[in-house]
């Protein structure tokens, strides 16, 4: 069994993301740990980039802060290795294909595997393309982390029959984010993809209350979090690691 199951496995999940190095990593770190001792299940480490393709504005800005700390690929893997000494919660990277690159794919998956990182999220590689980082994920035993996108349609039982890990249900067209409504039909989505696999279903862009994320978990397995945690990191700064917490024992509390 994946470890990623574990997740899954005490009812909804509740699934962060952070952007590792904003505003600095000590923060990360402690900021992680918070996270975990209020609930959340699995978490979500952006490792950034200087052109985040699938970010809105607050998660870009997130990754140029991080740049601009000097946060580079080597520090965040070691990062992870310091977490893992206490923190048992699954965790996956969230980043771009030219991340991994850029590092060389075997060496990137392979430090993926040493440090204690379960699974791997690159949302620029479409399910098509996704061949050459799967075999390496494989051999490595990392779940690369399929998504499922509003526009998917005919793919979604394709891309739900190989996906590994947990699906990246996508709730809404266009980047990350806040949104104050999500109209996609999550449910309709979801009974598609359990026609072809029984790996849970969690839902990102867009949830930012604890509301949303209780009507997204009514068909979902859980519910992802970015862009609301990464604006309260960008307010609060160094003494982000209560409201974060906070936020998220509220979330967490809202999908039990």
């Amino acid at each position: 069994m994946s470890n990623i199951a574990k997740a899954f496995e005490n009812g909804k999940a509740f699934i962060p993301f952070i952007t590792c190095g904003d505003p600095d990593l000590e923060t990360t770190a402690k900021i992680v740990r918070a996270m975990v001792a209020n609930g959340a299940d699995l978490i979500e480490l952006g490792i950034p980039f200087s052109d985040p393709t699938a970010e809105g504005p607050v998660i870009q800005e997130a990754s140029l802060r991080a740049l601009n700390a000097g946060t580079t690929t080597d520090k965040i893997f070691d990062l992870v290795r310091d977490l893992r000494e206490d923190v048992a919660v699954p965790m996956v990277f969230m980043t771009y294909a030219n991340v991994v690159f850029s590092y060389g794919a075997e060496r990137f998956i392979s430090a993926c595997a040493e440090v204690g990182v379960d699974g791997l999220i690159l949302p620029d590689i479409p399910y098509e393309e996704k061949g050459e980082f799967d075999e390496i994920c494989q051999r490595y035993g990392i779940d690369l982390i399929s998504l499922i996108a509003p526009t998917s349609e005919h793919r979604i039982a394709m891309i739900a029959k190989e996906a590994k890990g947990f699906l990246y249900v996508v709730s809404s067209l266009g980047v990350t984010g806040v949104r104050s409504e999500i109209k996609t039909d999550i449910g309709a989505m979801i009974r598609i993809i359990r026609e072809s696999t029984d790996l849970p279903c969690a839902v990102g862009f867009g949830i930012s209350t604890p509301e949303q994320a209780k009507k997204m978990t009514e068909d979902a397995d859980g519910a992802i979090v970015g862009s609301a945690i990464v604006r309260l990191i960008a307010q609060y700064g160094r003494d982000a690691v209560q409201p974060v917490g906070a936020y998220v024992k509220s979330m967490k509390d809202a999908i039990r």
